[in-house]
């Protein structure tokens, strides 16, 4: 497994990281048994880079983690701040302490290798005050590094004006590329990691998908569809369903022959060099072997990549709900 590393952190993490918002049984039911064979599957991959968050199947998905034993040198990041008690408004830092020592007990460890603020409200960013709790909690010996994951470049913009942040989780992907122009520059001049999230539009640049394909009641693909339960873009890249796949059909002609749709799409996220690992979720862990290979994939024609970037523009962009 090739590895980057990660901003200010200084880890060395997996090409292919593993998201792990499934294991919170929000893409549907998951059981004990799949889990931990998604969990071993990765560490026999090599994928040492976990990604995980507080709210994810309330905590279930922090307690598989922390049940199930882990390779070398991995590294597991959490994040805080869509919790009862914190959003919207409830944000202190008696509220974050408390918040963090939950998941430090849920991931069974003294101290948290990496916690993200979570899709916090752009407002709270603005105020900053929370930055400065995120540096004393770290000076506390809480959590090693803290960074953020957020919906829109204006967010991810002010977080890297923030001194203490390490890393900075996107929405990047063939669905939404805009992060390319401005913000990663940025990052890489501020030694900041980025984790790219929603890698596959979730689960669409599979090309797995018609417009016949359902969703089971309890995914988010299905109950979140039009952002009736949080930000449109976190569900499709904010692509409405049957839009999305007359777009990865459109998307199959571009792909080199013999390179399977979701490695394509991978490939493309790992052709930019600001990009430190790209957290891709798995509901079987066979898929995770599938994911793996777009790390030994070689690099797209740079001639193929600005033909993607004209395709988004024109075809993509204007269908893209909830802000980029």
């Amino acid at each position: 497994m090739k590895t980057r590393v990660l901003g200010k952190t200084g880890y060395e993490v997996s090409e292919i990281g593993l998201g792990c918002w499934q294991l919170g049984g929000d893409f549907g039911p998951v059981g004990d048994e799949t889990a931990n064979a998604i969990l071993d599957a990765a560490n026999a991959a090599g994928v040492n880079f976990w990604d995980t968050a507080d709210v994810y199947g309330g905590g279930l998905s922090e307690r598989r983690i922390g049940a199930h034993p882990k390779g070398p040198g991995v590294h597991v990041a959490t994040k805080l701040g869509r919790g009862a008690g914190l959003y919207p408004d409830g944000y202190s830092k008696e509220a974050i302490r408390a918040s963090l020592l939950a998941s430090a007990e849920r991931l069974n460890v003294a101290t948290l290798d990496l916690a993200q603020l979570h899709c916090v409200p752009t407002e709270v960013l603005r105020r900053g005050a929370i930055f400065g709790w995120m540096d004393e909690l770290q000076a506390e010996g809480l959590v090693r590094h803290w960074g953020a994951s957020v919906e829109t470049i204006e967010e991810g913009l002010i977080c890297l004006d923030q001194p203490g942040c390490a890393t900075l989780q996107i929405i990047f992907n063939l669905f939404r590329q805009d992060a390319a122009k401005d913000l990663l520059p940025m990052a890489a001049e501020k030694n900041v990691g980025i984790i790219v999230r929603l890698p596959l539009a979730s689960g669409l640049l599979s090309g797995k998908f018609d417009k016949e394909t359902r969703f089971d009641p309890s995914d988010h693909r299905n109950y979140n569809a039009d952002g009736k339960a949080f930000s449109v873009g976190e569900t499709f890249s904010g692509v409405p369903f049957e839009r999305g796949v007359e777009l990865v059909a459109e998307l199959k002609g571009y792909a080199p022959e013999g390179m399977p749709m979701s490695q394509f799409a991978l490939r493309w996220i790992l052709d930019h060099p600001q990009v430190s690992t790209i957290i891709a979720g798995v509901s079987k862990p066979e898929q995770l072997k599938d994911n793996v290979a777009a790390s030994e994939r070689k690099s797209l024609f740079p001639a193929l990549l600005g033909q993607l970037d004209q395709w988004y523009e024109q075809n993509v962009k204007p269908a893209i709900r909830g802000g980029v």
